[in-house]
């Protein structure tokens, strides 16, 4: 790292952000002269990490390479397809016989190509690396949009699409633009209820889904020092929401503290003797900077269907009667990626306890995700989950569960209209039951635990007091807890596979007949010229998520059957001509049908066709199955006011057009019964600006100017 940032300093004798240090010092060329916004780097990360839905289709596309393994270290966690329904034990002996085929395939292609497997149970991928991967001043990628959270060790984590994964996998440099750099300058020190979890809440609330978009979000200050190093990741982790390419913290005593407490003291010690590269330079320059005081900051809550619409503890209940939000709370969820360590599990059974010392419990449903199996059994032995359960919560297993859609959710009748609060990071539409009418509110774990005692959106345990079963009142007291275990971690089962020493002879094997993994087959290559005669399949209306896109909960088992999996495109997804989701017409019969099968007729009629879309279009989860889908059914462009950062990668890397108007008005202009025909193609390059040629069912046309952001490289793939 010393060595490249000598070198990059060379051409760029300036302070720089810690992002720039560490993104700068693993460019491929050091040489290579940066603006900030606007330079593609090619970059060498230092490690690749999967989880089990995306590993699927990225190992597919690995094995198709032909290389013998990976050119960097790399590992595969089974977190996503562990369904919530009766409890931990139960639902983690179902998921293993459920998926057992693809859980096979994925630790047979782990030690075929040399990469880590952890089983399932092991718990969930960011936590995982956390544990045991992070390191600070470290570069990694992941296939999953929170890769971010291991900012909280000071590593540039950044989540990308499977096609990434591969290409640093088979020992290609991987492509950014240089990221602009926001500052969030933190000063004071948190107390009472206010928690990290409060400081991406407000950072959500002031920046926005897309407010991040392009830019690492590097948090300073002397109110960083009072941070856990798990609080730092968790605030990483929830900075995806906003846009955010990564999110990162630097180096500090907290992040040495707990690279000791999991054994990786020789980790720390390096990191020490090398501190004054992990800290941004004096007098380096942010693109933007946030102040927040931490003194002053207020506990949060955000939502409903938005993880960016923030509302202080202070005015939620008023801001819920209002809005109509449904006051009774049917569900409390705590744990998964976000919010599962130690500290906040502690944190959390702080205010059980004291209903328990009252007699009291939870009114509402109530569930804990411990984070790892590492933190399950400690929290088991240390007591902690004791009183979690007590109050009547329920211990799920160690894996992503309701966070994601995996849920067998059966305490409200489907589409009926209701509110959950969980400490998760996304609570996009029917995200969590695919419910749409689940009003789904995003809050501390501690906060969340409050609110399933009282029963009821309305409550507020900074001013607001409990009735005890005797009929006494009592008031919470602010929650308390340990950063870290005064007994040390207790490792809990050994769920890891290492790849083994001699791999010759290992085979991994792909049922033809299998609904759930497929060998892919290229796709047919562009042929030259400007597509003519696109018809619209759907103008998408407002938000339109990943979740939308491909969504996940049940689908989530097709992951490695792509033909299958693409039955799920754009069935969440509002069509503006009727309002409706999953109903377009096809404009060659005039039929109406779900939006995979027209998409399928025009494919299989040889029709290209494409999707207008809203902003920030593919905000959300990394899946690459979002890209993967439409270029299956045969999609040529995605068109749109905007896009996040990484659907738009996928869909270059897939071979669609993602293109945004340069006029946003003209989105008003094009209906989903019009075709459309992209012209300039055939003098496609950087910056050069391409037309689009509408007609109308009437056939009236007219000329919208669109915009892309493809560079030399990514035109010749």
């Amino acid at each position: 790292m010393q060595n490249r940032l000598d070198k990059f300093r060379k051409h760029h004798n300036k302070p720089l952000t810690l992002a720039e240090k560490i993104v700068y010092s693993h460019l491929d060329n050091p040489d290579t002269k940066v603006k900030r916004g606007e330079t593609y780097l090619d970059l060498r990360p230092d490690r690749v990490a999967m989880q089990d839905a995306t590993a699927q289709m990225a190992m597919l596309q690995f094995i198709s390479s032909g290389l013998p393994q990976t050119a960097v270290p790399s590992t595969i966690h089974c977190d996503h397809l562990i369904q919530a329904k009766v409890g931990g034990v139960e639902d983690l002996k179902r998921s293993k016989d459920e998926n057992k085929e693809v859980f096979d395939f994925l630790a047979s292609a782990g030690a075929k190509y040399g990469i880590g497997f952890w089983k399932p149970g092991s718990g969930i991928i960011h936590q995982i690396i956390l544990e045991n991967y992070a390191f600070p001043g470290g570069l990694m990628i992941g296939t999953d949009s929170h890769t971010p959270n291991a900012g909280g060790l000071g590593m540039v984590a950044i989540g990308v699409g499977g096609a990434d994964a591969v290409d640093v996998m088979a020992g290609l440099p991987w492509e950014l633009k240089a990221p602009k750099v926001i500052g969030v300058r933190l000063t004071g020190e948190l107390n009472g209820w206010a928690s990290p979890k409060d400081i991406i809440l407000k950072v959500a609330g002031i920046l926005t889904v897309s407010g991040g978009t392009g830019a690492i979000i590097e948090y300073f200050g002397q109110g960083v020092k009072s941070l856990s190093a798990t609080g730092m990741g968790t605030i990483c982790n929830m900075g995806a929401e906003i846009g955010a390419t990564t999110s990162l913290f630097p180096y500090n005593e907290r992040q040495a503290e707990y690279l000791r407490a999991t054994k990786r003291e020789g980790i720390a010690s390096l990191a020490d003797s090398f501190a004054d590269n992990l800290q941004p330079d004096e007098g380096c320059e942010y693109d933007q900077v946030i102040d927040i005081n931490l003194s002053e900051l207020e506990p949060h809550v955000n939502g409903p269907f938005t993880p960016d619409l923030a509302t202080p503890i202070s005015a939620f209940a008023k801001t819920a009667k209002e809005n109509d939000w449904p006051d009774k709370l049917e569900v409390g969820l705590i744990g998964s990626c976000t919010n599962s360590s130690y500290e906040d599990m502690s944190r959390a059974a702080s205010i059980a306890q004291q209903a328990l010392d009252k007699g009291d419990k939870a009114k509402s449903l109530f569930t804990i995700t411990p984070g790892s199996e590492q933190v399950r059994a400690t929290i088991t032995r240390d007591g902690i989950a004791s009183p979690l359960e007590k109050i009547g919560g329920m211990v799920l297993a160690n894996a992503c569960g309701p966070c994601i859609g995996q849920w067998d959710r059966q305490d409200v009748p489907k589409n009926a209209k209701n509110s959950i609060i969980t400490s998760y990071n996304r609570n996009f539409t029917g995200r969590n039951d695919a419910n749409p009418n689940t009003h789904a509110f995003v809050a501390s774990p501690e906060l969340v635990t409050a609110m399933v005692l009282a029963g009821r959106l309305s409550f507020n345990p900074l001013t607001d007091s409990l009735t005890a079963p005797d009929g006494s009142s009592y008031k919470l007291e602010p929650p308390s807890g340990d950063r870290l275990p005064s007994k040390g971690f207790d490792a809990g089962e050994d769920t890891f596979q290492a790849p083994p020493a001699d791999r010759n002879g290992l085979e991994v094997k792909v049922d033809p007949s299998s609904d759930r993994l497929q060998l892919l087959e290229p796709f047919a290559p562009w042929d030259g010229k400007d597509y003519t005669g696109l018809p619209v399949l759907i103008k998408a209306k407002g938000k339109c998520t990943t979740d939308h896109i491909s969504m996940a909960g049940p689908w989530l088992k097709y992951r490695g059957h792509l033909e299958n999996i693409s039955n799920n495109m754009l069935i969440g997804a509002t069509n503006a001509e009727n309002g409706e989701m999953n109903n377009v017409q096809n404009q060659k019969t005039g039929e109406w049908g779900p939006v995979p099968q027209i998409a399928q007729q025009y494919r299989d009629n040889g029709l290209g066709w494409v999707v207008i879309g809203d902003k920030n279009y593919g905000e959300g989860s990394s899946r690459e199955h979002a890209a993967l889908e439409p270029r299956f059914l045969g999609a040529r462009a995605i068109i749109v006011k905007s896009f996040a950062r990484i659907h738009e990668t996928n869909l270059k890397k897939q071979g669609l057009l993602p293109l945004t108007f340069a006029n946003e008005a003209d989105y008003d202009r094009i209906s989903g019964n019009d075709q459309v025909a992209i012209v300039g193609l055939t003098e496609f390059a950087p910056g050069k600006d391409l037309t689009l040629k509408v007609t109308k069912p009437d056939g009236e046309t007219f000329d919208i100017t669109v915009k892309h952001t493809f560079n030399e490289n990514q035109i010749a793939w």
